[in-house]
């Protein structure tokens, strides 16, 4: 963990706490996970990367909308987070490959299958198909987790942040071996199937009403 990723993790921690009130549901299932791990995320604010790489202890890599390097302040910042640049309307094959690589490589990154934040911060009914490719290709077990209520505190379109509290649902790996293995499957059908099941997996989580860690 670099001393700027450090930096971004401890505020990203202080501000989870002490403005969402921030919970861990199934906290247990992140501990002993598996060095190269996809997390795939629901997507409803500008809060979720930190909030959700708030709850890891290792660092994660992520996607960030290009547009946000533009800035060089920005640039030099996000890069040391390990942000990595990507096109939300096509995805370059680039940004996959380096996501592909890092995951053979025992890393752990964070995607969100919908590819955008949502407005009203409903789950989307279809993710990309490149998660699929993604998990096709690296062959790692996938995380899936949900936030609730980053579309309060910050939601898309505002600049006001507002107190709320955030839960975190954290669901059991994914072993996705049997889509991997149908030889009958095409490749875009591999992909879309293993999408699917990952958009499935990730709708199943629910908040509890204790919200406990």
């Amino acid at each position: 963990m670099t001393v700027w990723y450090w930096l971004g993790h401890t505020l990203s921690k202080w501000f989870a706490k002490w403005v969402c009130s921030y919970r861990v549901q199934n906290r247990e299932r992140l501990a002993d996970l598996p060095g190269g791990l996809l997390i795939a995320s629901n997507h409803v604010s500008f809060l979720d990367p930190p909030l959700i790489g708030a709850a890891f202890r290792e660092p994660l890599h992520y996607f960030a909308r290009k547009t946000l390097f533009d800035h060089p302040v920005a640039n030099f910042l996000f890069t040391r987070v390990n942000a990595i640049p990507v096109n939300q309307d096509k995805p370059e094959l680039s940004a996959l490959k380096l996501v592909i690589h890092l995951l053979k490589e025992g890393e752990k990154v964070l995607i969100f299958p919908e590819g955008e934040r949502t407005l009203d911060g409903k789950l989307k009914s279809e993710g990309a198909p490149g998660i699929g490719m993604i998990v096709s290709k690296a062959k790692v077990p996938v995380l899936p987790v949900r936030l609730f209520g980053p579309e309060k505190a910050l939601p898309r379109g505002s600049g006001k942040l507002k107190r709320h509290p955030v839960t975190l649902a954290v669901g059991e790996p994914l072993d996705l071996s049997d889509l991997l293995e149908k030889s009958e499957l095409g490749t875009k059908e591999r992909y879309q199937a293993i999408s699917a099941r990952i958009m499935s997996a990730i709708a199943a989580l629910e908040m509890t009403d204790s919200r406990g860690e």
